[in-house]
C-alpha cells in the first residue's frame, strides 16, 4: 500500500528519486509515499511524487537531449543497446533481488520477467533491419521513390506494479533504439527497478537526458499526458485508467498504446490430457501470486472433466509453499495490505454467492513474517458467470473453475466477456484447437499453453476492452508506434563525384 506522506523516510532508509539528466534528481515536491517489503509488512523506503514542475523538467530534458539522438548513427546506437544488454544480463540477479523486495514475487520469477524484458531489448539490438525501408527506382523517368521511418520525440511509458522491469523493457528498449528519448514513470509500489536501469542505461554509454525516470502518483501520470512535448504515451494497467488515459492522451493529440485489464480463461476438452492441464492451471493462475495480466483466473471445464480436474488441481495446490520470495517458497506474498484483504473479499463473496471453496487460501500458513500480505493460493469451484469473482479481474491466486457441457458454450462464455486479453485451450484434437483458434475474440491465445505472452519478436497485445488504441506492444508493431513514416520523391539532373578512397568503407 502506497500512501502519501510529508514526514522524512523512517530511519535507515533512503527515497527513491527521480532521474534527469544522466543522474539522481531530487525534484521540487514535498510529497512522498511509503515503500513496502511485502514479505513483511514492513516501510523500506519512501518515494518521491513528483510535481508538475519535475514532470515539465523530466520532458524538457528528453526534448533537449532528442535532436542528438535523433541523429545518432544506427551503428553507435545499436552499440548503446548491445552494451545495456550485456550489462543487464551479467548483472540479472541484482535486478531480480530489487523486484522481490519490492513487490514480493519469488526470486526465480523476478529472474523470469528479467528474461522475458531482455528479449525485447535483443530485439531493439536488431533494430537498423526494422527501420529499413523500401525503394522503387524509376517510379516515372529519373524519379525514384522510397519510404523512411523516423523517431517520433520524447515519448512517455507509465508502467503498473506486477511487472516492474518487464513491462518498461517492453517499450523504453525499442523507443530508445528508433532514436526517440523516454520518461518513465514507474509504480509508486515498486520504484527502485527504474532506478537501477536507469543507471545501467548511463553506464552503457547513453546520453544523458535520453532515458528519465520520474516517481509519483495521479499528478505526474496527468501531467504527462497533458505535455505539448510529449508525442507518445505507452501504458499498462487496469481497464478503467487504460480508457482514461487513452481518451485524455488522444484528445491532447498523443498516439497512444494502452493496454487493460483482462479475464483470462483457459479451456480444457473431455480428450484434453488432465495430467498436463492442471499442471499448467496450477502455474498460470498462482504464479506471482495471481498477479499478473496473463494469469489464468477462470477455468472452463467441459463436459465430464471437471470433478478429476478439480481435484488433481487441489491436490497439486496443497503442494505449494507460500512464504517470502527470498526462502525459496513457491509463491509470495501480494503487493500491498489493501489488495490483499480485497482479493480475500472476492473469495468472500464468491462463497456468499454459492461457490465451492475447495482450497482456502485466507488459512494459509507462510514461509514468512507474520505481517506479510499473505494469502494462500485458492481454488472456487461451481462458480458462475454471475458471480463477481468470475466477472472482476481480481488480480490475484484465485482460480475459478466454471462448468459448461459444450465446446460452444465455453466458447460463447469467452466471446461474451468484455475483456479479450489472453485465453487458452487444452485439446488433443488438432481440428478443434485449429477452430478455436479461429473462432476465439482474444488477442492472444495458447493452445496447450497456458500463458500465450508472445515472444519479442511478435507483439504483445488484447482485444476489446483489454486495449484502447491501434498498436500492441513491441515486435514489429512496437517499432511502428514509435516511428513515423515518410514517403520521399526525388529527382537528380546532376549526378555527383564523391573523390577518390580506396579505404575500405566503415559506418560511423
Amino acid at each position: 500500500m502506497t500512501t502519501t506522506q510529508t514526514a522524512p523516510a523512517p530511519t535507515g532508509t533512503v527515497p527513491a528519486s527521480h532521474w534527469l539528466d544522466g543522474g539522481p534528481y531530487a525534484g521540487t515536491s514535498t510529497r512522498s509515499g511509503q515503500v513496502f517489503n511485502p514479505a513483511t509488512g514492513e516501510v523500506t523506503s519512501l518515494v518521491a511524487f513528483a510535481s508538475e514542475q519535475d514532470v515539465a523538467a523530466a520532458v524538457a530534458s528528453a526534448k533537449a537531449a532528442f535532436p542528438a539522438w535523433r541523429d545518432t548513427s544506427l551503428a553507435k546506437r545499436t552499440q548503446v543497446l548491445f552494451a545495456f544488454r550485456e550489462l543487464l544480463n551479467a548483472r540479472k540477479n541484482e535486478l531480480a533481488e530489487i523486484i522481490t523486495a519490492e513487490h514480493g514475487k519469488v526470486l526465480s520469477d523476478a529472474l523470469g520477467e528479467v528474461a522475458r524484458g531482455l528479449e525485447v531489448v535483443e530485439l531493439a539490438c536488431g533494430i537498423p533491419q526494422l527501420l529499413k525501408g523500401g525503394m522503387t527506382e524509376n517510379a516515372s523517368t529519373g524519379v525514384d521513390v522510397y519510404s523512411i521511418r523516423q523517431p517520433l520525440g520524447p515519448v512517455a511509458i507509465i508502467s503498473p506494479f506486477n511487472f516492474p522491469a518487464m513491462v518498461p523493457m517492453w517499450f523504453f528498449p525499442v523507443a530508445i533504439a528508433a532514436g526517440n528519448t523516454v520518461v518513465l514513470k514507474p509504480s509508486e509500489k515498486d520504484p527502485s527497478a527504474s532506478l537501477w536501469l536507469a543507471e545501467l542505461w548511463a553506464e552503457a554509454g547513453l546520453p544523458s537526458g535520453v532515458f528519465n525516470v520520474v516517481q509519483g502518483d495521479k499528478v505526474a501520470v496527468d501531467a504527462l499526458l497533458a505535455h505539448p512535448d510529449v508525442k507518445a504515451v505507452s501504458f499498462v494497467g487496469s481497464t478503467p485508467i487504460a480508457r482514461y488515459v487513452y481518451e485524455t492522451a488522444t484528445r491532447c493529440g498523443k498516439r497512444v498504446q494502452a493496454l487493460g485489464g483482462a479475464k483470462n480463461h483457459m479451456v480444457v476438452l473431455p480428450d484434453a490430457d488432465l495430467d498436463l492441464a492442471a499442471d499448467a492451471a496450477v502455474n498460470a493462475g498462482f504464479g506471482s501470486a495471481g498477479e499478473r495480466c496473463m494469469a489464468v483466473s477462470a477455468l472452463v471445464a467441459v463436459g465430464p472433466v471437471a470433478d478429476d480436474l478439480v481435484a488433481k488441481i487441489a491436490e497439486r495446490t496443497a503442494t505449494l509453499r507460500t512464504g517470502d520470495g527470498r526462502r525459496g517458497c513457491d509463491m509470495g506474498p501480494l503487493v500491498s495490505q489493501a489488495h490483499r484483504d480485497k482479493v480475500a473479499g472476492y473469495v468472500e463473496a464468491g462463497e456468499a454467492a454459492g461457490a465451492s471453496v475447495v482450497v482456502d487460501g485466507r488459512t494459509v500458513r507462510p514461509d514468512g513474517a507474520a505481517g506479510g500480505f499473505w494469502l494462500g493460493p485458492t481454488l472456487l469451484d461451481h462458480v458462475t458467470p454471475e458471480m463477481s469473482v468470475y466477472t472482476d479481474e481480481i488480480f490475484g491466486p484465485v482460480l475459478s473453475v466454471v462448468r459448461v457441457e459444450t465446446y460452444e458454450e465455453a466458447l460463447e462464455l469467452i466471446n461474451a466477456n468484455p475483456y479479450g486479453n489472453g485465453t487458452a485451450i487444452f485439446t488433443n484434437d488438432g481440428g478443434a484447437a485449429r477452430r478455436f483458434r479461429n473462432e476465439v475474440e482474444v488477442g492472444m491465445v495458447g493452445i496447450n499453453v497456458p500463458i500465450p505472452v508472445p515472444v519479442g519478436y511478435y507483439s504483445f497485445g488484447g482485444w476489446k476492452a483489454s486495449l484502447f488504441g491501434d498498436s500492441h506492444a513491441y515486435g514489429a508493431e512496437g517499432v511502428h508506434f514509435y516511428t513515423r513514416g515518410k514517403v520521399v520523391t526525388e529527382r537528380w539532373l546532376d549526378p555527383s563525384h564523391g573523390g577518390i578512397n580506396l579505404g575500405f568503407p566503415q559506418n560511423h
